[in-house]
């Protein structure tokens, strides 16, 4: 394993923890439930790529290898015991660059309770101080009011504007740019969501 993985975070009743392929029921039900909440902001595969793994458990067993490469961290979401959602820190690049990217999802029904901004605040935390990352990128559709809620409320400003940047609900969608470096937050981002 790299170092830094697996690791489960913990705020209160929230708990971030390593994606498992036992979580198939309980993603399945909470996407599910979500669809069309979630639908709108899903990756998706462009003509001509290779195909996504076709089950959960091959989308995890992927994942859990990226991240035993050092690549990625896919976590679980959880609010008092239950699954609620999953981010996951992605393109992991060492060298001079020290940068990863964050995406996430929330069950509809826990969205606007602070928690994603909570588990972002976390996450990043932990790729600053354990991870030893330098900067930590967000991108976001400009209509997903509720992804920029949550670099909003985290202070994670704007750094640039990506036309056509990634496939999502079925065509290539524009995204803004957000961005985040160790010496923008010497604390941490969870004293600074305190403090705030």
């Amino acid at each position: 394993m790299s170092a830094g993985w697996p690791a489960v975070l913990s705020h209160g009743p929230l708990r971030l923890r390593p994606l498992a392929v036992s979580d198939r029921k309980d993603w399945r039900r909470v996407r599910q439930r979500n669809i069309g909440w979630l639908s709108r902001w899903d990756a998706t595969t462009p003509p001509g790529a290779d195909t996504r793994p076709r089950t959960f458990g091959a989308m995890v067993r992927a994942m859990q290898k990226e991240a035993r490469a050092g690549r990625q961290l896919p976590f679980a979401v959880e609010y008092d015991g239950e699954f609620v959602g999953q981010i996951t820190v992605n393109n992991i690049v060492r060298g001079s660059a020290q940068f990863a990217s964050i995406g996430y999802w929330i069950d509809e029904g826990h969205a606007g309770q602070g928690l994603m901004t909570r588990s972002v605040a976390m996450v990043v935390d932990h790729c600053f101080f354990v991870l030893r990352l330098h900067r930590i990128e967000v991108a976001i559709r400009p209509e997903n009011a509720a992804s920029l809620r949550v670099v909003e409320k985290l202070g994670i400003r704007e750094v640039g504007y990506a036309p056509r940047y990634l496939h999502i609900d079925g065509d290539w969608r524009d995204h803004r740019l957000f961005a985040i470096t160790r010496e923008d937050c010497p604390r941490g981002l969870q004293d600074r969501l305190t403090a705030g």
